[in-house]
């Protein structure tokens, strides 16, 4: 410390056993501290801080006289060892010359002076004990009913005479001294607002502290929504059969099945390679941020996990409007903060899911997400939002678009054609289509094409040839369509 002032002696009066009881507590400065009597006040140099020993209360005209004495000789202030009930006068007189009073009941007027001189020295003794007087009474609180974040650096500010502050710092890491977490997800910086060896000292441990004190706040706030995102993976997860099991663990949970429900499923691809699984920091620090995101909002919402893709689901009463809109506004938010934490080797894709009603509906919505997503990424759309409102054969293609092993036997039929190139396989394709969803009607397909129906005769004799498939076969003709549906979905999304 560069300089004590009277200021500083009031701030750390509890670690020091003083109160204020008169006068101003300003930042004049303490030069030297001395052990005297009130009668020897006249002796005492300018700047000097006098403990008065002693366990009697000194009568009112003897601290009169020594007010006068002690403003006319400028003393820093006055520090009595015993219970001091100043009169109306001595509280006016010590106001008007300036003449700061404390009082230290009990207190050794010795072992009092040499804490006084230590602090005027600043040496590591000094800043050790402030340290530890700090590390002690923010150790107190944390343990403490209130042991909030607020709290346990308020205390902590107090022992040390200094301010730390929490800043945000997107760049800190989990294991720096300073770093104050969410488990391992880093929410800011512990700082002082000047170089002080106490707070150095004590800063790694108050930084310690307010970490788990914020990982037990977040805890009890979010507990019982992490519990009912486990139960929605469950229900997402689970065979059809099982879905009504769930009712009455939902209702237990306080999670309302038979509301709306819509979700959003995001999904994390590495760039250099696809099979990579997402840095493991991400889960903990995108849950966080996700929960925090939401909270206060009037719908409920849960963050859930399975394996790397988070899945969101908001719940609210049915028929409310907007419901999907809100969805996407949250899930956007998700999709950019996940950007930035994986940096740019990774894309992350966005699907998001129709409201629908009861436990089958939050399936089918979670469903409708996974696999809205899972075609965009298919589809070589990465990073992209995906917004389905499917039903019937399209929702069936789309689930099997999404499936790499079902594309790729589908592709397999079609393989052939790739060899007369791409505009002409195309073309090959939307022919074969036509042909086949109309029944092998020639005059059907070429009004759909707007072909004579010689020229399509044409086009499906090189598709035969090449083929080598028996399109008369009924088996051969569902599976050629379903092959050509998807085939020609994937380049409608490309």
């Amino acid at each position: 410390m560069a300089q004590l002032t009277v200021s500083d002696l009031a701030a750390q009066g509890d670690r020091l056993g003083i109160r204020h009881r008169a006068g101003p507590a300003d930042g004049r400065a303490v030069v030297r501290v001395d052990v005297s009597a009130l009668d020897l006040l006249g002796t005492v140099p300018a700047g000097t801080l006098v403990i008065v020993p002693g366990t009697e209360h000194p009568p009112p005209y003897r601290l009169d006289v020594a007010l006068r004495q002690a403003s006319a000789r400028e003393v820093a202030g006055l520090v009595f060892t015993t219970e001091l009930t100043l009169p109306d006068t001595a509280r006016v007189l010590a106001d008007r010359g300036g003449v700061p009073v404390f009082a230290a009941p009990g207190a050794r007027s010795a072992d009092l002076a040499l804490v006084v001189d230590r602090l005027l020295s600043g040496g590591a003794s000094e800043a050790i004990m402030r340290a530890t007087h700090a590390i002690e009474k923010a150790t107190e609180a944390a343990a403490g009913p209130d042991g909030t974040p607020e709290h346990i650096l308020a205390e902590a500010n107090r022992m040390l005479g200094s301010e730390l502050a929490v800043v945000e710092d997107a760049t800190v890491t989990w294991s720096a001294a300073d770093a104050v977490c969410v488990g391992e997800v880093p929410i800011g910086r512990l700082v002082g607002n000047r170089s002080d060896p106490a707070m150095a000292i004590a800063l790694p441990v108050v930084a310690s502290l307010l970490s788990r004190a914020a990982q037990r706040q977040i805890s009890d706030r979010f507990a019982p929504t992490q519990s009912r995102s486990d139960l929605i993976v469950e229900l997402v997860l689970a065979e059809s059969h099982r879905v009504e099991g769930f009712v009455g663990q939902a209702a237990m949970l306080g999670l309302p099945l038979q509301l709306s429900h819509v979700a959003a499923w995001l999904i994390p691809t590495g760039l250099d390679n696809p099979e990579a699984r997402a840095p493991r920091s991400v889960q903990p620090a995108l849950e966080l941020f996700a929960l925090q995101l939401v909270d206060g909002r009037d719908e409920m919402w849960h963050v859930a996990f399975v394996q790397d893709d988070l899945l969101l689901v908001s719940t609210e009463e049915h028929g409310a409007g907007d419901h999907q809109r809100r969805l996407r506004e949250v899930a956007v938010r998700l999709q950019e903060y996940a950007r930035g934490l994986t940096g740019h080797g990774w894309e992350y894709t966005l699907g998001l899911g129709t409201p629908q009603t009861g436990a089958a509906g939050l399936r089918s919505s979670a469903a409708e997400a996974r696999i809205a997503a899972g075609s965009a990424i298919a589809a070589g759309r990465l990073g992209s939002v995906e917004l389905t409102d499917v039903t019937g054969l399209r929702r069936v293609l789309l689930d099997v678009y999404a499936s790499p092993t079902s594309r790729s036997l589908l592709a397999d039929i079609l393989l052939p054609l790739d060899a007369l190139g791409p505009e002409r396989a195309h073309i090959s394709v939307q022919t074969l289509l036509a042909y086949l969803s109309h029944r092998n009607s020639l005059a059907h397909a070429g009004r759909e094409l707007n072909l004579h129906p010689n020229a399509v005769g044409y086009r499906l004799k090189r598709v035969r040839d090449t083929l080598q498939l028996d399109l008369d076969d009924p088996d051969t003709r569902f599976a050629v369509e379903l092959a050509c549906r998807v085939r020609l979905l994937g380049a409608s999304r490309r």
